[in-house]
């Protein structure tokens, strides 16, 4: 019985490099191409606050505005917060929902019109059409990192320490960067063949914001209502939302199946997004 084991064990280590270079090609292709990348990522940084006269100061006067306007609003709107730290609090707390939800929001809205944007790159046949996801995520990533270190300041500030579990936010960033590349990828893809994608977008999203634990928390909803609140769990980009609450406001640890759960899914997005643009991508060409 030995024998046929090994003589199908070259026909298995085949097909066993085949499944994980399936599933680390996305990987392998934007190392690659990672000086294109970059040198994309790096106009697009760059052109966002061309010919305004503070530049990139924006990125930090932009969030700085939000999280003021909301302590503001909180302290003079309702009393029984003002001359504690809850005023602080809840804007903190809210604020780390939005940076969440704004980064998913900017890929959402952008990416159904990222090829249309990028034109001229994608109609030349050696220009690898799948970095531009990469490029474009790298971008809303840095802003978020720019609203992320206010928030850093703001709690230094009105606090005077920041939870050590802080340290961990690579591991819930990462994830969601996948998430995010995979959203982009088949959003993408579906914008290349028809606009209105766009439109639905447009839509969806502001609706999405109400459905997500910015301005409240799971607990809270799944108190009132369990099945409201497993139907919110379904919202991924919720559970981001808790995930960093707890480890950079609330300084505890995420919950582990939700955060293993949450991981295995953003892969699988992130995989399929690929491979849904992967497998349009020549056709794309031609529609757009």
């Amino acid at each position: 019985m030995s024998y046929p084991q090994i003589a199908n064990l070259p026909a298995f280590m085949q097909n066993y490099q085949q499944i994980l270079s399936s599933y680390t090609e996305p990987f392998v292709r934007a190392w690659r191409h990672r000086e294109l990348i970059r040198a994309v990522a790096r106009r697009e940084y760059l052109s966002r606050y061309s010919g305004a006269a503070l530049g990139w100061i924006w990125a930090v006067l932009a969030p700085l505005f939000v999280l003021g306007t909301y302590t503001f609003l909180f302290y003079f709107t309702v009393p029984e917060l003002r001359g504690n730290q809850a005023v602080s609090d809840y804007a903190a707390s809210i604020f780390i929902g939005l940076i969440v939800f704004n980064l998913f929001s900017e890929l959402g809205y952008r990416a159904p019109m990222l090829l249309h944007e990028h034109v001229n790159f994608v109609k030349r046949s050696i220009f690898p059409s799948e970095t531009i996801a990469w490029t474009a995520a790298i971008r809303a990533f840095i802003y978020s990192g720019i609203s992320f270190g206010v928030y850093i300041v703001f709690r230094l500030l009105t606090v005077g320490h920041i939870p050590l579990t802080i340290f961990l936010t690579p591991f819930v960033v990462v994830p969601f960067a996948l998430f995010m590349l995979g959203v982009t990828w088949f959003l993408m893809a579906l914008g290349a063949f028809t606009r209105d994608v766009a439109h639905i977008m447009a839509s969806i999203v502001p609706l999405l914001m109400f459905a997500t634990p910015i301005f409240f928390k799971l607990d809270y909803i799944s108190s009132m209502s369990p099945v409201a609140g497993l139907l919110m769990r379904l919202n991924l980009i919720g559970d981001y939302v808790e995930m960093m609450r707890d480890i950079a406001f609330t300084g505890r640890y995420p919950n582990p199946v939700v955060y293993l759960l949450t991981v295995i899914t953003s892969y699988a997005v992130f995989i399929g997004g690929y491979r849904f643009f992967m497998r349009y991508k020549s056709v794309i060409v031609d529609v757009i």
